[in-house]
């Protein structure tokens, strides 16, 4: 059975010493990232107590819905645009770049659309869900920048709209499109020994799978998070806690210093 931080494992330091310890004798590793390492950056997670899904119905993120109202769609993902475009990375993305960089992390798969993980400087980034910072018309493949479809959308009210004729949309993955990255998510999840999860709730398929891969195949499987996820019980290790002070924590176990 999984230790966990409050529940009889010891103190949050020794959890943390623990967590180092799995990473130094780890020879592959690799960190599976959610909405919760975003938190400290002003981004709000998805099903959270203020998380984005309570104040918006899922569907508006869905392929359908953007074929049958496009312009209801631009509005609900010019708003997500403006409340990440500002956002910077905070200590738990500086810290995975930090692993990177060291030696103790091999890549990052992320669920998140936000791109702070680049920003921060993580090298080795799979963005399994898409970067909302450009986007792609659904009919020939052409790229722009999702700034300049956000200023259509604001200051022209118009559906942005490629030369082609095809409409512009967010390089994201929809609800009910396929998840394009995870054939390589899944050959980096198969040679690693190590998945540390940090700021995922474990809920969504099929990028949940990704630690399962990890565990099945042998390897460890440590936990970051701020609430209980369904893997907790397969887990080697749960750190019940924010994905900023946990990593920082981290760093200091490993003494590579702050961040």
């Amino acid at each position: 059975m999984a230790d966990r931080r409050g529940l009889g494992s010891g103190s949050f330091a020794g959890c943390l010493e623990r967590v180092a310890s799995i990473l130094r004798a780890s020879r592959d590793s690799v960190a599976f990232t959610g909405a919760g390492i975003s938190t400290d950056s002003g981004i709000p997670d998805f099903r959270g107590r203020q998380g984005l899904w309570k104040r918006f119905d899922p569907r508006m993120a869905t392929r359908s819905f953007m074929l049958e109202d496009p312009r209801a769609f631009w509005e609900f993902y010019a708003m997500r645009f403006e409340a990440l475009a500002g956002a910077v990375p905070n200590p738990g993305h500086r810290a995975l770049a930090r692993l990177e960089g060291e030696g103790f992390l091999g890549a990052v798969i992320t669920q998140n659309i936000d791109g702070l993980h680049a920003k921060a400087g993580s090298r080795r980034v799979i963005e399994l869900h898409g970067n909302i910072m450009t986007s792609r018309c659904d009919h020939c493949g052409s790229v722009r920048s999702t700034e300049e479809c956000v200023r259509l959308v604001r200051v022209k009210g118009e559906v942005p709209r490629c030369g082609c004729g095809g409409m512009l949309r967010p390089s994201v993955v929809l609800f009910e499109e396929p998840v394009e990255m995870f054939e390589a998510a899944l050959r980096i999840s198969q040679e690693s020994d190590l998945c540390l999860v940090v700021g995922s709730s474990l809920t969504v398929y099929p990028a949940a799978a990704i630690p399962e891969v990890v565990k099945a195949a042998g390897g460890k499987l440590v936990i970051i998070n701020a609430d209980p996820t369904p893997l907790d019980e397969r887990a080697d290790l749960v750190v019940r806690e924010g994905a900023s002070p946990a990593l920082a924590g981290i760093l200091r176990a490993l003494e590579i210093g702050e961040i």
